[in-house]
């Protein structure tokens, strides 16, 4: 279980700007749910992905996971229990190495560095099988550069690698938002597939109403800092995107967006 308890996020501390983001806020992730998070710009999303992952720290409270206090791990180690795909294709891979390099680091991200040589031969078919579920040509372009593939491309190539160590939580932030209609519904249902197969509790931020609506078992709508619809099992199948859209547009036109 995920948990978050007793938030509190201010920006801008001692100024004209300061804003209270989160104030004793609190939320619950159960193991294997698939959170999907929506709201207009400025509701928390985004900062609430950050607080998870170690991005940015907490002014006060906890987040925990399995009951175990995380609030002062850094990022770093945060990130061998937890897999991140950005909305920035560019800031899930590295453009100057290979699809071979790129997916031999993501491969021994939790071991620890020595002389041996960092790519294994031996697993080059095994990355080569990744690659070929994803229907895009990349397991015969081993040796191309990264920086050289559509943003689709390195979107899949960044979700494989996200999740190509044992890892328990997936979260995503707008992965699908800066892609082409067709290539984000082909990320989408990687992202299910992969999701369910690896039973990975995961937390999706989109602006993507139907995809909040279409994936995942649990949906959280938020605003200035709170969660103002929460939605699991029964309840978020039967929620329709006319009902989403229509609170989704009240508070766009409450904050001015």
């Amino acid at each position: 279980m995920l948990e978050l308890k007793n938030i509190n996020k201010r920006y801008n501390h001692g100024t004209v700007n300061e804003m209270c983001l989160f104030e004793n806020f609190n939320l619950s992730i159960q193991d294997g749910e698939f959170v999907s998070v929506v709201g207009s710009n400025g509701s928390g999303k985004t900062t609430l992905l950050n607080l998870i992952c170690g991005s940015i720290p907490l002014d006060s409270g906890s987040v925990l996971i399995h009951g175990k206090d995380i609030s002062d791990m850094p990022e770093y180690k945060r990130s061998k229990n937890i897999g991140r795909v950005y909305q920035n294709p560019a800031l899930g891979t590295c453009p100057d190495m290979t699809i071979l390099e790129n997916m031999s680091m993501a491969d021994t991200k939790d071991q620890s560095f020595d002389l041996h040589p960092g790519i294994s031969r031996e697993r080059i078919s095994h990355y080569r099988e990744i690659l070929s579920e994803l229907g895009l040509g990349l397991e015969d372009k081993m040796d191309v550069k990264v920086g050289t593939l559509s943003g689709g491309q390195r979107q899949a190539m960044a979700l494989f690698m996200s999740v190509m160590t044992p890892i328990e939580f997936l979260i995503l932030d707008e992965h699908t938002a800066a892609l082409d209609p067709k290539t984000a519904e082909i990320i989408m249902q990687l992202t299910d597939k992969i999701v369910k197969e690896k039973k990975l509790t995961t937390i999706m931020v989109t602006h993507n109403l139907r995809y909040a609506v279409e994936y995942g078992s649990r949906l959280i709508m938020m605003h200035e800092g709170n969660c103002i619809i929460d939605k699991a099992g029964k309840e978020k199948e039967d929620i329709q995107i006319d009902d989403i859209l229509e609170k989704f547009n009240s508070i766009s036109i409450e904050v001015g967006n």
